[in-house]
């Protein structure tokens, strides 16, 4: 029996109230990574993490959920695999040792701390639209962008 091919993994990460244009930048993202042939991880709830999520889901990628909740049924519809943690914000560093890479959409202090664990990590970060620190993260101006970049970074 042969072992199959590791399928890479990203977390989008991003704030959970989002205006309409993040919503539609984390849809593309999520349908991008899904085409890429990635699994897209996310906090499971709404905002980038729901529209991302959407956008998988509807290019048939799998969806990891890593909820701050104790019941999976707190999810968002569009997750595939709810993991319910009953951590809080305590989840967001499990989100970030889950994953390969990191697309960083927006997003407040939540976010940030995310973006701190995946660079304490050593993992890679793009952001799209996201926090502006002096700090090694590639910042790019579309989903296209963004997913170009995982896929330099993932297959090297």
């Amino acid at each position: 029996m042969t072992k199959a091919k590791k399928r890479n993994r990203v977390a989008v990460i991003g704030g959970a109230n989002v205006e309409e244009e993040i919503y539609r930048l984390a849809v593309e993202t999520g349908q991008r990574i899904a085409d890429a042939g990635f699994i897209l991880y996310s906090g499971g709830k709404g905002g980038v993490m729901e529209a991302a999520s959407f956008g998988a889901n509807q290019s048939g990628g799998v969806v990891v959920g890593i909820l701050p909740d104790d019941d999976p049924s707190a999810a968002n519809q569009y997750v595939d695999i709810p993991v319910a943690t009953g951590m809080g914000i305590g989840r967001n560093v499990i989100i970030i040792r889950s994953v390969d890479a990191v697309i960083a959409i927006d997003g407040k202090y939540g976010t940030l701390s995310e973006i701190a664990y995946a660079l304490q990590l050593g993992k890679p970060v793009i952001g799209l639209k996201s926090w502006q620190i002096d700090a090694p993260i590639i910042h790019v101006q579309s989903p296209q962008e963004a997913v170009e970049n995982l896929i330099k970074i993932l297959e090297e």
